[in-house]
């Protein structure tokens, strides 16, 4: 008999720990209890996994196509059989990309098909910060005043990761069609109804700007009220302090994260695996598609702003030597 608990988190509007489970050997009754938990509460911690790269990759299938899986996300180079070797350089692109995301967001919002749910396993971790955050947008949604519910029912937002890297640390990345710096941007409401339990939540966060119909102040004021109500509510938020084992699973449609700063010079690894979202409820459109030139119009000349407003952030409105 399986012995699967899973305990709410104490004091949170969402999130679970799940015990007495192998994710490397789930039985399919396993399976559905972790699926339909995964729908209630949002996000599952899977304390003590010490998942393999396939493991992580065999798990994210059984929610769908995957995105990416089994991928060293990390501050260190990966050498050959599972070994790393120098920590990145802070200066460089890989990690302007890892310092970024220490800003609310949810994954693949940038992309013509915005991730359904994502996962991290623990590896290697600092001795103090390099937390990951997470916050319930669900819960977030329900509280909303009348008026605000009503205001941004029907707005939507583009989303751009070359816009959040400026705007949030003055990063401007040298743009390649091939990378998540494609000089697309995509337009997905504020407003996300969930395809599996109807819920509504509010989809915002770092990669969103340009609401349509907005003067740009009073677009990224919305934007920044939604962003912080979202997560002024402390039963809202969770703070996970990693511990090597940890397997920690969300769902991005919608749970926003981040990640804590650290000392970037101790190694920090983790093995991350994310599902693609399903077309029908998580494509905004294609790059080929006309929709595409206004996301394209708006992020060109939000950027031409943003180099005179970011010269006093982290990066300093520079881009990255394609060496480091």
């Amino acid at each position: 008999m399986s012995k699967l608990t899973i305990k709410p988190m104490a004091g949170r509007t969402f999130g679970a720990t799940v015990t007495g489970v192998r994710l490397g050997a789930l039985t399919e009754d396993e399976f559905a209890q972790i699926h339909t938990a995964f729908l209630e509460y949002g996000f599952l911690l899977f304390p003590g996994q010490f998942l393999t790269e396939q493991e992580n990759i065999d798990f994210g299938l059984r929610f769908g196509e995957l995105e990416f899986g089994g991928a060293p996300l990390s501050n260190q180079k990966r050498l050959a059989e599972g070994k790393y070797g120098d920590v990145f350089d802070l200066n460089g692109q890989i990690m302007r990309t890892n310092v970024g995301n220490e800003a609310w967001h949810t994954d693949s919002t940038y992309k013509p098909l915005s991730s359904k749910c994502a996962m991290l396993s623990a590896v290697t971790i600092p001795d103090e910060g390099g937390e990951t955050e997470l916050a319930d947008a669900r819960a977030a949604y329900d509280e909303l005043d009348t008026g605000t519910r009503d205001r941004i029912e029907h707005l939507s937002a583009y989303h751009s990761t070359e816009y959040s890297q400026a705007n949030d640390i003055g990063d401007f990345p040298a743009r390649d069609d091939g990378s998540i710096y494609h000089g697309e941007a995509y337009l997905r409401p504020l407003v996300k109804v969930h395809p599996e339990t109807g819920r509504k939540a509010i989809f915002v966060a770092r990669h969103a700007f340009g609401i349509p119909g907005l003067e740009r102040v009073e677009s990224r004021e919305l934007l920044a009220l939604l962003t912080e109500f979202i997560v002024s509510e402390p039963s809202r938020v969770y703070k996970h302090h990693w511990q090597p084992g940890d397997t920690l699973f969300w769902d991005n449609r919608c749970i926003l994260h981040r990640a804590r700063p650290y000392d970037y010079s101790k190694p920090r690894v983790l093995i991350g695996t994310r599902i693609a979202g399903d077309p029908d409820s998580e494509l905004a459109y294609y790059p080929e598609d006309p929709e595409a030139e206004a996301g394209r119009i708006a992020l060109s000349e939000e950027l031409e702003r943003l180099r005179e407003e970011t010269r006093d952030r982290m990066y300093g409105a520079t881009t990255a030597d394609r060496a480091g």
